[in-house]
């Protein structure tokens, strides 16, 4: 056989292992396959990182969220229920609950406890979307309750649908999007109190 079919064959074997379905490749996962686990890890490590340092600030708790995180994945693989959202949104929900649990041990509130900024009007998306790379933004995020922070991540940043990050969360449709008002109102408060949004209707 020469290098060329051989190349052939490996790139038809590549492929056809990229477009396996979640279900299979758990499947394999839960009969201990390291290769099928390698290939999940590939796919998914960069987004599961990205949403834990999001969440947290820090690199190196993000690194080890992550591999917590993929862990379970393999630890838990015989339990996957076949037909179910895919591994993305399971990983991405176990990597936010287990960031709202560090969060919690380290700095002991509740949303009820932080005093929140009564504003009735929403942040708009184009404000939101001007900002929100900006270093105010970030350091007004890192401000909010553990459970809106989560909240404008995945909304924002991850670019879920409502009813995909209230999935993630575990709270009704209409408990989220309660939630997410609360934390763009907050989120309004604190970067006009940094003159974020004064500078930007000044240039506009």
């Amino acid at each position: 056989m020469n290098r060329s079919m051989m190349s052939g064959e490996m790139m038809q074997q590549a492929i056809k292992v990229t477009q396996e379905n979640d279900d299979e490749l758990v499947a394999r996962i839960a009969a201990r396959d390291h290769k099928a686990m390698r290939l999940a890890s590939d796919r998914h490590a960069n987004m599961v990182w990205r949403v834990a340092y999001r969440m947290l600030g820090d690199a190196t708790e993000a690194e080890d969220v992550a591999q917590e995180s993929l862990l379970k994945l393999w630890n838990h693989a015989d339990r996957w229920n076949a037909g179910g959202p895919g591994i993305a949104p399971w990983l991405k929900k176990v990597t936010v609950n287990q960031c709202l649990d560090r969060l919690r041990r380290k700095r002991f509130t509740s949303d009820e406890d932080v005093p929140e900024r009564a504003d009735e009007t929403p942040l708009a998306d184009r404000q939101m979307e001007a900002v929100e790379t900006g270093q105010a933004v970030k350091d007004c995020i890192e401000t909010l309750p553990d459970r809106q922070r989560a909240a404008v991540i995945l909304t924002y940043y991850e670019e879920q649908p409502n009813h995909g990050a209230a999935e993630t969360l575990d709270m009704q449709l209409k408990a989220f999007e309660s939630l997410l008002f609360r934390a763009r109102s907050s989120l309004k408060g604190c970067v006009e109190r940094k003159g974020v949004l004064e500078q930007g209707r000044a240039r506009s």
